[in-house]
């Protein structure tokens, strides 16, 4: 769904100008709650007092080498040192305060791009990096194919479609990570990061950066997400165009104004709240035709259809949510070691069962990546990294804020 930041980003001038440790998460005894999951069984009833920075917390680490520091990276400053939960047990589920980062303040983000970032010959840069080589080796374990050799080689159609672009932007994202911590002060860029998140699929990417899940675990489940998304595509016949020139409200008008002439099968909705003057609408076929006929009498400046499988981020996605529930049930997910931002509801979450539904809804939700990057400015973001292929994102900070300090890191 993310093809429509290249065409339509240009378009508007945005774009202006390990080895095995690596891969395994640490795991801490049972009684800690930074490392609580949805599975882990506690008393009861029983009161933990968290020291944040601890010797056991501080050995909790993400899945990636060099996380030294654990959950203090965390901006505890402001979190407070310390917390109290109360965990109550139901069967054997232990509750966790969602509200854990609710009061995040940001200084370092770490910004992953989604589906359509994607372009023949990333990857190349990783393979100088034996930790981030190392990823490529290890997904093509978990895939069945060699996933590298469609990353530098293409051909294009091939790694544009969703089941292979998903899996390959994920890696590479991951490898961009490794690349920056290669080089002289990349070990401290990635130590002072405090929050992180990622548009659409790099949502995923963002959880895996930030411990959620290990680097396994996530490619796994964004290897089904893609094979989910593909399917529920060719379920219906559904499409995706950018409108570019208008405020979101106008385009709303526009999406019901092409509602009306349309059956319910072929209605439209804004699925990706891009940044002002950019946002994506996805639906049936005739409902985008719709919109596209209708445009120019709204007064937007141009449309652009996507070349995307299908509907992304609408009910057309529903059948691809019973898949995701089931692979997030059986997958391990504890809390963050930082906050991560939902492109639900623009918010970072905790509780390992809380992530495990918004992921399941992320694909049938439109995405509010216009108020993540908005509130991360408002709330004194000193500067973001976008890591992965592409530029897109570094495009749609600047475009909110000129001032925005942005680097690119590719891999």
């Amino acid at each position: 769904m993310h093809a429509l930041l290249h065409h339509s980003l240009s378009l508007t001038r945005f774009n202006r100008h390990s080895s095995s440790h690596f891969l395994t998460r640490s795991r801490l005894p049972a009684n800690s709650v930074s490392t609580m999951s949805s599975s882990l069984v506690v008393p009861s009833i029983s009161v933990q007092k968290i020291a944040f920075n601890s010797p056991d917390t501080s050995r909790r680490s993400s899945s990636f080498a060099g996380f030294k520091h654990g959950i203090r990276r965390c901006n505890l400053t402001n979190l407070e040192k310390s917390r109290v939960f109360m965990s109550v047990s139901v069967g054997s589920r232990a509750s966790v305060d969602d509200a854990l980062f609710s009061d995040y303040k940001p200084n370092f983000a770490f910004l992953f791009p989604g589906q359509g970032a994607q372009a023949v010959g990333m990857g190349q840069e990783a393979q100088n990096v034996p930790a981030a080589a190392t990823l490529y080796k290890k997904a093509n374990d978990i895939l069945g194919f060699d996933l590298l050799d469609v990353c530098i080689n293409g051909p294009k159609e091939k790694l544009d479609s969703t089941v292979l672009s998903q899996p390959a932007i994920y890696v590479t994202s991951l490898a961009a990570v490794e690349v920056l911590r290669a080089r002289d002060g990349g070990q401290q860029i990635i130590d002072s990061v405090d929050v992180t998140c990622g548009l659409s699929l790099g949502e995923y990417t963002a959880l895996a950066f930030a411990g959620a899940f290990s680097f396994e675990d996530g490619l796994k489940l964004v290897k089904l997400r893609g094979e989910a998304m593909q399917d529920a595509a060719d379920a219906a016949k559904s499409a995706m165009v950018s409108i570019i020139g208008l405020d979101s409200d106008k385009v709303q008008q526009l999406c019901d104004a092409a509602n009306e002439e349309v059956d319910e099968a072929n209605k439209v909705q804004i699925a990706n709240f891009l940044c002002p003057g950019n946002y994506a609408v996805s639906g049936g076929v005739k409902g985008v035709e719709a919109v596209e006929a209708k445009a120019k009498s709204f007064k937007a400046r141009m449309t652009v259809r996507l070349a995307v499988a299908g509907a992304f981020h609408t009910s057309f996605m529903e059948p691809a949510v019973s898949r995701l529930e089931a692979a997030l049930a059986a997958t391990e997910i504890g809390i963050p070691r930082i906050p991560v931002i939902s492109n639900v509801d623009a918010q970072p979450h905790a509780d390992p069962d809380t992530i495990k539904k918004i992921l399941a809804r992320q694909v049938t939700s439109p995405v509010q990546w216009e108020t993540t990057v908005k509130t991360l400015l408002e709330k004194g973001l000193k500067k973001s990294y976008e890591l992965g292929p592409g530029k897109v994102i570094a495009g749609i900070v600047k475009r909110m804020d000129k001032k925005a300090e942005m680097e690119n890191i590719g891999a």
